[in-house]
């Protein structure tokens, strides 16, 4: 019997994909959570009640402690916990941050129960399962191509902060940050600081 846990920060969402999962002979729903630190503590409960989970599958987009954040804490505090991201959000830069942070699988939610099923047994097997379409995606538009400084300012200009703003927020002057728009700008061959940080969104590079 595969044991999971199902995390995702919409009630519904994460109950639907419980009960189908619960509906397959060979895998069984131990523990659901709303954020990634509720997931944290779930694992740590459950491991601390003689519980292993073989695989945990994670949303991307959540509070407190995303997806991605919360597979890579999984492969460093659970490491024989896999992680399977099962996202809306099908954004390539996504796959890679996810693998790169340890997570064995990386599909999207309107994937039929019958391969999400299947991906999570290649999964507690160890086996890497990617959803065929996003790794092409993938490797056609190739890693970020900002660096770690630009990425927390279009992170942090997504809310529509001022420069001043950004500044004040990641303790730095307002010409490093206008300086480091600039070149995320030129990356992305947006025009404004908004438009370099929605697609640096919508690629999952953020």
């Amino acid at each position: 019997m595969i044991s999971i846990i199902v995390v995702d920060d919409q009630a519904m969402v994460r109950g639907a994909l419980a009960a189908l999962l619960n509906l397959e002979d060979d895998i069984s729903v131990v523990g659901q959570a709303a954020s990634g630190a509720e997931a944290l503590d779930l694992l740590a409960h459950l491991s601390r009640g003689g519980t292993s989970v073989d695989v945990a599958l994670l949303d991307v987009e959540m509070p407190e402690l995303d997806g991605i954040g919360t597979a890579r804490r999984i492969t460093a505090e659970f490491p024989d916990t896999a992680s399977l991201i099962v996202t809306t959000f099908g954004r390539p830069g996504y796959v890679q941050r996810a693998l790169a942070a340890g997570a064995l699988g990386f599909i999207v939610k309107d994937t039929p129960v019958e391969r999400l099923a299947a991906a999570i047994r290649q999964v507690a097997e160890g086996e890497r399962v990617v959803d065929p379409q996003l790794a092409v995606d993938s490797m056609t538009r190739g890693t970020s191509p900002l660096t770690e400084r630009e990425t927390d300012v279009l992170r942090a200009a997504l809310d529509g902060a001022t420069i001043e703003d950004i500044a004040a927020a990641l303790h730095l002057s307002t010409g490093t940050v206008r300086n480091h728009v600039s070149s995320a700008m030129t990356k992305t061959k947006a025009r404004t600081r908004s438009e370099a940080a929605h697609i640096a969104r919508e690629s999952g590079w953020l």
